[in-house]
């Protein structure tokens, strides 16, 4: 009967009743006027907190949907929707994010109980330290697009002034937001909340895909580089189809204050898109913990801590890595900064590659068969975290995969035959299996549970149970550090190999990542650089492939170093 029914508790609430915390009173559960039928409260928690998140989804796709149409319409019919009417839109979007955030600051999280419990998991430090970074780079960016459109205010929107001074006060406001509060498991307002954030979300993604997409200023660099080549090398000046007019009447001048800006502006133009895809991971797992309420059992009681004990090959041969990787970055920039770039700086490079990522690949494979080996538990508690870290490396990792493919087409209809085409389809048929390698290497990891030397679990449990009724003299007290130094020292020496064996592997790969971030980040891009793939495709379309995959590529080394840091502390 539904009397009976209603009033037969489940088995499921009773255990969200358990992992609820005993003090009821500072609990605010969801509300939805959809669902205020449901039998119980939890049952009506549930239902709203789908709800919430099914329209606060919906918000951020028509967002998305309407900026996508923009831009496109801004690519195919540049007379009827401009540039700047782009930019218009992004900046009503940018202020409304910007007066959600401050209203978040200011009133949401300074509400009674608002933030009961915070997401040890989320908000890594190496994260938050990527916000700040490629925050300030995109600030730095904003800037010289400011000064740059200044000295060519005669010939410019103002617009392009208006639009990158609102988008400093929306990075800076955002970086601090995630900073402080990229942990928040927050217990009011939760529609209001989700809306907030999935608006701020799409915003961000609507600025990777104009960051994308935007080749307007590129061209008009290059179009005035190739001009002062073509006075030197009395060659045709450089023409582009849809700017060589605009670049004709809006011409930099020869001063030392816009190369500068010129110089600055391509420097830093791949931060903003990582900015802007780091922002939305963050976003995306706040989104995800609003309403979420932890037990105390699923609390980490102690972190793992980065030591650097009994790992020597692993450090040694990263160090190697890293150091040739510098030398060969700085020789490439050198000599990629002249107009006309010797073939054997790219032979230099993709020699490199080619060497490093079969080293990085066999070092993954046997990192996973270690997994398979120990036959060790998988961690299945739920946590949003992990699922979204699996989700971007799978997700990043098809930036370098795509543009690989696009390279492998290019080079074999050309001529595979030659010693840099031959290079460049060995580098991308490498990077493609050391992308999925790496990943299962990582996921694998990521899903184990963690390590604990034997007798230091049990330790900790007893430290907790009696901590407060614990009086040693210090005499005692060095006693005890004495014989845990001893014990650790003994678990440690008769630590398996295989555990030694990820250590090594996982720091190994630690160090080769972080090259392989530093070089594309800072300035090398021989995918465009090198003109193959950019005669094959055409400049714009090879432009819109490389700004999409670049970033994601970048993206997809930092995001691979914290996750591999983490496999190598829960070894």
């Amino acid at each position: 009967m539904p009397g009976n029914k209603a009033s037969r508790p489940c088995h499921h609430c009773k255990s969200r009743s358990a992992s609820a915390p005993t003090d009821t009173s500072k609990i605010h559960y969801e509300k939805f006027w959809l669902y205020r039928h449901c039998s119980s409260v939890q049952q009506r928690d549930r239902q709203a907190q789908k709800a919430g998140q099914l329209f606060s989804g919906l918000l951020a796709m028509n967002v998305v949907f309407l900026g996508s149409a923009f831009i496109s319409s801004m690519i195919f019919n540049r007379v009827a929707i401009t540039l700047g009417d782009v930019w218009i839109l992004l900046s009503i979007l940018k202020v409304l994010c910007l007066f959600w955030i401050i209203y978040y600051l200011l009133g949401t999280s300074r509400q009674p109980h608002a933030v009961l419990y915070r997401d040890s998991h989320a908000g890594a430090i190496w994260i938050r330290g990527s916000v700040l970074l490629f925050g300030s780079c995109s600030v730095l960016l904003n800037v010289f697009h400011i000064g740059y459109s200044t000295i060519l205010i005669h010939c410019k929107s103002k617009v392009e002034i208006v639009f990158p001074s609102i988008g400093i006060i929306f990075i800076c406001t955002q970086a601090y937001f995630l900073w402080n509060h990229s942990k928040d498991c927050i217990q009011v307002q939760h529609n209001f909340t989700r809306c907030g954030l999935m608006l701020t979300i799409a915003t961000n993604l609507l600025l990777w895909l104009l960051a994308v997409t935007n080749d307007n200023l590129h061209v008009e660099i290059e179009s005035q580089l190739r001009e002062v080549a073509r006075r030197f090398a009395g060659k045709a000046p450089f023409s582009h189809p849809h700017l060589c007019n605009e670049t004709a009447l809006c011409t930099c001048a020869d001063t030392t204050i816009c190369k500068v800006f010129q110089k600055g502006y391509i420097l830093l133009y791949p931060f903003n898109t990582e900015y802007c895809l780091v922002c939305c991971s963050v976003l995306y797992v706040m989104w995800k913990n609003v309403g979420r309420r932890i037990s105390h059992h699923h609390v980490p009681h102690t972190k793992p801590k980065f030591k650097l004990q009994g790992v020597v090959f692993g450090p040694l041969l990263g160090a190697t890595a890293v150091i040739i990787g510098i030398c060969v970055f700085m020789m490439y920039q050198i000599q990629v900064t002249s107009f006309v770039p010797s073939q054997q700086v790219f032979v230099m490079y993709y020699s490199y590659y080619i060497v490093l990522l079969p080293l990085m690949s066999v070092g993954a494979v046997i990192g996973t068969v270690i997994h398979a080996l120990e036959k060790k538990e998988l961690d299945t508690l739920k946590n949003p975290t992990r699922s979204l870290d699996v989700i971007l490396l799978m997700g990043a990792a098809l930036g370098q995969i795509g543009m690989c493919y696009f390279s492998i087409v290019a080079l074999v209809a050309s001529d595979p035959t030659d010693l840099l085409n031959s290079l460049i389809l060995s580098y991308s048929v490498l990077l493609i299996f050391q992308n999925i390698t790496q990943n299962v290497f990582i996921i694998d990891g990521l899903h184990r549970q963690h390590f604990t030397l034997p007798g230091k679990e049990e330790d900790t449990k007893e430290e907790q149970n009696h901590e407060d009724q614990r009086r040693m003299s210090v005499l005692e007290l060095g006693q005890e550090l004495r014989k845990a130094s001893l014990s650790y020292i003994h678990s440690y020496s008769h630590l398996s190999w295989k555990r030694r064996a990820l250590r090594e592997i996982s720091f190994f790969l630690v160090l080769c990542n972080i090259i392989l971030w530093v070089m594309p980040t800072f300035g090398a891009h021989p995918v465009f650089e090198n003109g193959l793939e950019r005669s094959f495709y055409g400049y714009s379309t090879w432009f819109v492939i490389v700004n999409f995959g670049l970033p994601l590529g970048v993206f997809y080394r930092m995001h691979s170093v914290g996750g591999l840091l983490e496999v190598y502390v829960t070894a």
